[in-house]
């Protein structure tokens, strides 16, 4: 156990001591300068910043937005949201007075909360408000895979490899909500294992636009998308396969909604225009759930996850092409970024380039990044 990871099962642990005892009232005051201390820590440490006005009232934290400087403050709400015993994280815009002290007598009410933003607004504000779909297999990510196919004519053992992230590029508010235009793009490629020199089979290329909106817990994004797809030399040297020039524009649209902290379900629809070969038919839906188990806490730096992700497209007689991958994410790698141990699993029409009317299906273990 590492030695913060000790600092907090420590301070958890004198929580509920004190909490159990006739000094409840004192216990809350000593949580609270835990979380101020810590708090204070993570800014110094991971984003170089001092915070005269960081206070903590009943969990609390609260901060001027003038204290962040220049950082990214999706990344700061993150750091400081993980830390333990922390209710909520308040960032104060200019103008504002931090939450007035709470009255001594156990029974006087609380102050009431602002509702403040959470978004840093403005040029390359960092984060995305529509988050990534955990099973969807051409969500552009960082990730490696190892697949075992069990009904595929042209692979048995297979390397996934993706290269990619969403980028925001302006972001504002939007009435009580928040709107954002950005830029997506990713590889994806796959590599025959089994083969003499590990032959490129296929690689697919993704550049996107996407214009994003969020409230509260419903998030929607619009894409519209470039996708191409080119076989490996190699393979093309060895098997003699017919090539297919696929290609294509697309728009789609996507609407999410997050069920608390442990649920999500979404769903959306696809239309392909100036696609190469041109008599492919354009439409497809999507639709998908992820959970995320609320224990162990989040302090604990590790959760278990599972996610599901459906596709239809007219092209394949609207046949469904199934998702589904599970295991653990460790939150806080490398700041604010997660890293996923997933067991994979996908049994449909072949997700990569030319090889789409295939029927192939896979187990796999794969490792995925999300920034």
């Amino acid at each position: 156990m590492t030695p913060s990871a000790r600092r907090l099962a420590s301070a958890a642990l004198g929580l509920v001591l004190l909490l159990a005892s006739p000094t409840a009232s004192s216990a809350l005051a000593s949580e609270d300068a835990f979380v101020a201390g810590y708090a204070a820590a993570i800014l110094e440490r991971e984003f170089k910043l001092t915070a005269p006005s960081l206070r903590v009232e009943n969990g609390v934290i609260s901060l001027q937005a003038s204290d962040l400087g220049g950082a990214d403050r999706a990344r700061v709400l993150a750091a400081l949201q993980a830390i333990r015993g922390a209710a909520r994280v308040e960032i104060l815009e200019p103008g504002a007075a931090p939450p007035a002290p709470v009255a001594s007598q156990p029974t006087a009410p609380a102050s009431p909360l602002r509702v403040l933003s959470e978004w840093q607004t403005g040029l390359l504000p960092g984060g995305s408000l529509f988050k990534p779909l955990v099973a969807d297999p051409r969500w552009p990510h960082f990730a490696a895979s190892y697949q075992h196919h069990l009904r595929d004519i042209l692979l048995k053992d297979a390397a996934s490899v993706s290269f990619g992230e969403t980028f925001t590029l302006y972001r504002d508010r939007l009435g009580r909500g928040w709107w954002e235009i950005g830029v997506q793009a990713g590889v994806f490629a796959v590599f025959d294992l089994g083969s003499p020199s590990k032959d490129l089979v296929n690689a697919d290329y993704l550049v996107a636009i996407p214009v994003s909106y969020r409230y509260s817990d419903l998030s929607m994004m619009f894409r519209f998308f470039h996708q191409s797809s080119h076989l490996g030399d190699e393979f093309l040297l060895r098997t003699k396969f017919n090539r297919i020039n696929l290609s294509y524009e697309s728009v789609d649209l996507k609407a999410s909604y997050d069920i608390g902290d442990v649920g999500r379900i979404y769903a959306g629809a696809g239309f392909l225009f100036d696609q190469e070969p041109s008599n492919l038919d354009p439409w497809s839906i999507q639709y998908g759930v992820e959970l995320t188990s609320p224990w162990p806490p989040r302090d604990k730096g590790w959760r278990p996850i599972v996610a599901v992700d459906m596709q239809h497209r007219e092209e394949n007689g609207w046949s469904a092409d199934f998702s589904a991958r599970g295991g653990v994410q460790l939150d806080g790698v490398l700041a604010t970024r997660n890293m996923q141990l997933l067991i994979e699993y996908f049994k449909g029409r072949s997700p990569n380039g030319q090889f789409y009317r295939d029927k192939i299906e896979y187990i796999g273990l794969g490792t995925h990044f999300h920034f």
